[in-house]
């Protein structure tokens, strides 16, 4: 059985990193310009493998 302290940080990270995707997707569509719109792409993509990486953590301890 996994330790119930790791899976609530887990969770707690996991919801981090939807957190900080809502809030770049919102400046994404706010902002203009190529170049912004290719960081904020580069971030959302960062995020997303972040989020992969501790949803497989989560599911390998549950």
């Amino acid at each position: 059985m996994a330790d119930p302290k790791l899976l609530i940080e887990l969770d707690e990270r996991i919801a981090s990193v939807r957190e900080a995707m809502r809030t770049v997707t919102e400046q994404a569509a706010a902002a203009s310009g190529a170049a912004s719109e290719s960081r904020m792409a580069d971030r959302i993509a960062e995020l997303e493998q972040q989020l992969a990486t501790l949803q497989n953590e989560r599911d390998a301890l549950s």
